[in-house]
């Protein structure tokens, strides 16, 4: 899903990409994430970063959640590489789920020329890195992900964004909805209307599905 103009149709160029490329082996429902090869320095970057908004002191500061443990480190060292090798030292940290900020990582990629924010950094650099995330990634509850998107797209109907999709259900795979015809886009993503909807409807939204409709 590599776009040129709408935010939406950046957040679709990043599936396409995904699904499309071989070179980047990566799925819709992806969280994308890898690491700096062992012994490259990264000065820019602590030894462990606090997680996005986070403060000394703070409990956001803490160990990430039982179980995901190696998601959230595999993530780590993707946002590590993207921000030494990939071009983008303000790339945003990991949630403590593992998942990436994808609103802010999508702030990156609408700058002109920055769409490697979205496909593993410049020439592909930290591909690897996003591989080793996808073999750690918990599995989804499909189920869950598509009602969450559903009751997401209700809202942003609700709230003036008249066109948004329903997502839809494949081979029990949830598909995200959104822009009826995203190859041509029909929503405005920058308009106000859509920002002030986006802003009330997040919430609506899955850990990880963010970015994705």
């Amino acid at each position: 899903m590599i776009l040129t103009t709408t935010s939406r149709t950046a957040r679709r160029s990043r599936l396409a990409v995904l699904v499309l490329l071989p070179v980047l082996a990566l799925t819709a429902a992806c969280g994308d994430a890898g690491g700096v090869r062992e012994g490259d320095a990264v000065a820019s970057v602590p030894e462990t970063p606090a997680p996005s908004g986070a403060t000394a002191g703070s409990s956001a500061s803490a160990a990430p959640p039982a179980g995901k443990s190696a998601f959230y480190d595999a993530q780590l060292k993707y946002v590590r590489c993207m921000r030494a090798k990939g071009g983008y030292e303000d790339y945003p940290d990991p949630k403590l789920s593992g998942h990436l900020d994808w609103d802010r990582i999508g702030a990156i990629a609408s700058r002109p020329g920055q769409q490697e924010a979205y496909k593993g950094g410049k020439d592909g650099v930290c591909v690897p890195e996003l591989r080793a995330v996808m073999a750690v990634e918990p599995r989804r509850d499909q189920q869950k992900d598509y009602e969450s998107m559903l009751a997401h797209a209700a809202c942003m109907r609700d709230n003036g964004v008249s066109r948004f999709a329903n997502p839809t259900m494949s081979d029990g795979n949830a598909q995200p909805g959104g822009d009826p015809n995203p190859a041509s886009a029909v929503i405005d993503q920058d308009s106000p209307a859509y920002k002030k909807a986006r802003e009330t409807c997040r919430t609506k939204l899955l850990d990880g599905l963010d970015g994705l409709q």
